[in-house]
């Protein structure tokens, strides 16, 4: 048997053990209402930002309340000092009257002091004045008697504020001329219970009467009251009017804006037979008539555009094809030359040799030329199949050798050690590989060129990077530009058609895919292609980086992922911009 054990620290207070027991729920509904809380703010602030009509209403309300807000404080305060200067007014000239009945009384003019009773008649003879609406009360204080010396009601005698008192009794005692004081105040019974608000007016009798008005101010009270609660529905009112006003008004501009905007979309998106409706002949009217003008123009301008590419398609294709009968008489010709060129003299030999060069230039020009037609006309397919894309490197690389044992170049290769399987066109995927490896080799200036691989769940990826030249600011923009070159001045070693990187980023593109490119002055540059691992599946990003770590080199079979944000050559991934790479 076991002792249990006992204590205040063995068994929590009932106070806490139901806050421990309340206290996760309660912190789930505070994090809860906090993010419904941040998610209504944004959805407002987002639909604030969007909305022209919103805004217009909203701050026409603003500013229209606070304008009202403003008017009914100063209106409220002109009307209240109003009142209160009439009720003064009033009050002041019926102590006055008051004082000279008092005055013409010798028996309250005594200076020894007055008789109660002629102090009671007095203040009946004034009290009736005031009529049954009790317009005011009248009370007479003799200086020095506390309430013994009270005359009327006795009641309010504490609601004459003793600052009033003690200016007429100052008066009393220097025997200054008789003056009326006024004094704001407020009714209260001998309990302390507050009657509502008053006008205290006094003046001296005698050595040692005083005498004292009490003008309740409730009708007053009740006009101001009257007076703010119509200005309050006022104002309400003329701002809700207001703000039917602005929405009505924002609605016939925004209406039709929204309408142009929704058919500038549409225009945009190649809905060229997209119109406003053109009502009346107001600016916006006006404005639908020249967005019709301006689409039909449009319109009319990009169908001669497309019959003139399509002429000039056309025309490509018709030369190319026309060319290849010449070109292969040709091609024989400078065959039997070429094969019998050590039987001719130097210069026929050395113009045999060149004429054969360039006749491979020319061959590879024209089919370089069809190709690119080809997906001008929107008429190239894609043929994918499985494949392993560390195979279709070593391919292209083994047509990139002869190049790279020219130039002294080394091709450094840093593959995965599983494979990377995805659906692919194996010839376009090797033409683009061998595009971006003879341009590495190129322009690596005798440098190793370094091809990397990486795959993820989504995309394969492949990166050639060299150590030549690189690319000046901005270069990165036209390198895939039909016959763009960095150096119009550099002699191409390979003699290449100057299509091979258009032609690689149309064949990316077939893949919906990514090619990117990457370069520095002096630090050379990298192409990025990015492939989905299922022909039409969406990607976020690549598993390479584009942009190189120089201080950190991936190790062979290892991809390190880096944060990066770099413009894609061509456009591709969301909004243009690749936001990122993830490890293979």
């Amino acid at each position: 048997m076991t002792a249990g054990r006992t204590g205040s620290a063995a068994w929590p207070s009932p106070a806490v053990r139901v806050a421990h027991r309340f206290a996760p729920p309660l912190r789930a509904t505070l994090r809860l209402a906090r993010r419904q809380g941040g998610s209504l703010a944004g959805l407002l602030a987002r639909r604030w930002h969007r909305s022209l009509q919103l805004r217009v209403i909203g701050t026409t309300l603003v500013v229209s309340m606070v304008v009202v807000a403003v008017l009914g404080i100063f209106l409220v305060q002109q009307i209240a000092g109003g009142l209160y200067n009439n009720a003064r007014k009033a009050a002041l000239v019926q102590t006055s009257d008051g004082l000279t009945f008092a005055q013409s009384d010798p028996e309250v003019q005594s200076p020894k002091g007055s008789r109660p009773t002629a102090l009671i008649q007095l203040v009946t003879a004034l009290q009736s004045g005031s009529g049954l609406g009790n317009i005011y009360d009248v009370v007479v204080l003799q200086r020095g008697s506390g309430l013994a010396g009270v005359t009327g009601n006795e009641t309010l005698a504490p609601s004459i504020p003793r600052s009033l008192q003690e200016a007429i009794t100052d008066e009393q005692i220097a025997g200054k001329p008789i003056t009326l004081y006024t004094s704001p105040t407020s009714l209260v019974s001998t309990t302390g219970k507050p009657l509502g608000p008053a006008l205290a007016v006094g003046v001296p009798i005698s050595r040692v009467v005083q005498l004292y008005y009490l003008f309740p101010l409730s009708q007053q009270v009740q006009s101001l009251r009257l007076v703010q609660n119509t200005l309050i529905i006022a104002g309400i009112g003329l701002v809700l009017l207001l703000a039917v006003i602005v929405s009505l008004v924002t609605r016939w501009v925004v209406v039709p804006i929204r309408q142009g905007a929704k058919a500038a979309s549409r225009v945009s998106a190649g809905n060229l037979d997209e119109r406003m409706e053109a009502r009346g002949t107001d600016d916006l009217a006006a404005l639908a008539n020249s967005f019709n003008e301006m689409a039909g123009s449009l319109q009319d301008k990009l169908r001669e555009l497309e019959e003139l590419s399509s002429v000039q398609r056309q025309f490509v294709s018709d030369v190319s094809h026309e060319l290849r009968t010449p070109l292969t008489t040709i091609r024989i010709a400078a065959d039997v030359l070429f094969g019998a060129r050590d039987a001719l003299e130097p210069a026929a030999k050395r113009s045999a040799e060149l004429l054969q060069s360039q006749i491979d230039r020319f061959e590879a020009l024209l089919a370089d030329l069809l190709e690119i037609s080809r997906h001008d006309a929107n008429v190239a397919t894609l043929d994918a199949e499985s494949a392993d894309v560390c195979d279709l490197v070593l391919r292209a690389a083994a047509d990139a050798e002869q190049l790279a044992a020219q130039k002294g170049t080394r091709i450094e290769f840093r593959l995965p050690p599983e494979q990377c399987i995805a659906e692919v066109d194996r010839r376009r995927v090797e033409r683009v590989l061998r595009n971006l490896l003879d341009n590495a080799v190129e322009h690596g200036e005798g440098r190793d060129v370094v091809v990397t691989v990486a795959a993820d769940r989504y995309a394969v990826a492949v990166a050639v990077r060299d150590h030549g030249v690189g690319l000046g600011p901005g270069e990165h923009q036209f390198v895939f530009d039909r016959f763009w070159r960095a150096d119009p001045a550099r002699a191409r070693t390979t003699g290449g058609t100057g299509l091979g990187l258009a032609i690689a980023l149309e064949d990316t593109r077939l893949h919906s895919g990514w090619l990117q490119a990457w370069g520095e002055r002096g630090r050379g540059s990298v192409f990025r292609l990015t492939l989905p691992r299922t022909v039409g599946r969406p990607f976020a990003g690549s598993p390479l980086p584009l942009c190189p770590d120089e201080a950190e080199v991936p190790a062979p079979g290892v991809v390190v992922g880096v944060d990066a944000v770099t413009y894609s050559a061509d456009g591709g991934g969301p909004g243009g911009i690749d936001q990122g790479s993830s490890s293979a």
